[in-house]
């Protein structure tokens, strides 16, 4: 960030009590801290627990999580309802926060959650190119690799059994 959201001043590095150089307007006398995104995933699980959704989008072939931003007003839960509704259609029988990781490429933090839905009968969307249910013991396999869906899958599988 270069510039003040709020006025436009060129912004300078100033030192902050125990935050380091932090970008700074001078004309307006504040710290502007770098403002990004904030988004949801989640971990689809079929009711009886035995099997993960992945979904492919946008053409790019690859097996990602459900996920999608958090819009203004709503709650990380929300957008995780909202989100599986709209995308795959699907309602939630429970939902677990799992973690949050940062993904520099979009700038954004995404909260993970794992949810258990009603039913595996998947309405997707637009969206969507590819869905499909896989064993869970099978979806580190299938999950892209090198990026957030896969990091959350991993601890998902280490923390498996606190998901009833």
């Amino acid at each position: 960030m270069k510039y003040c959201l709020e006025c436009g001043t060129k912004l300078i590095l100033k030192e902050l009590k125990n935050e380091g150089l932090i970008p700074y307007c001078p004309h307006c006398e504040a710290y502007r801290f770098e403002p990004f995104s904030t988004a949801v995933s989640m971990i689809v699980l079929s009711p009886d627990l035995k099997k993960t959704l992945f979904i492919q989008q946008y053409g790019a072939g690859k097996n990602w999580l459900v996920a999608g931003y958090i819009n203004r007003g709503e709650t990380a839960e929300e957008a995780v309802c909202r989100e599986l509704k709209e995308e795959v259609g699907l309602e939630i029988r429970k939902m677990f926060f799992q973690k949050t990781l940062y993904w520099p490429k979009s700038n954004a933090l995404l909260l993970n959650f794992v949810v258990i839905v009603t039913s595996e009968e998947v309405v997707s969307n637009w969206e969507i190119d590819h869905y499909e249910w896989v064993p869970v013991e099978q979806g580190i396999k299938n999950v892209a690799k090198g990026g957030l869906a896969e990091a959350f899958f991993h601890c998902f599988l280490q923390h498996r059994t606190d998901y009833h």
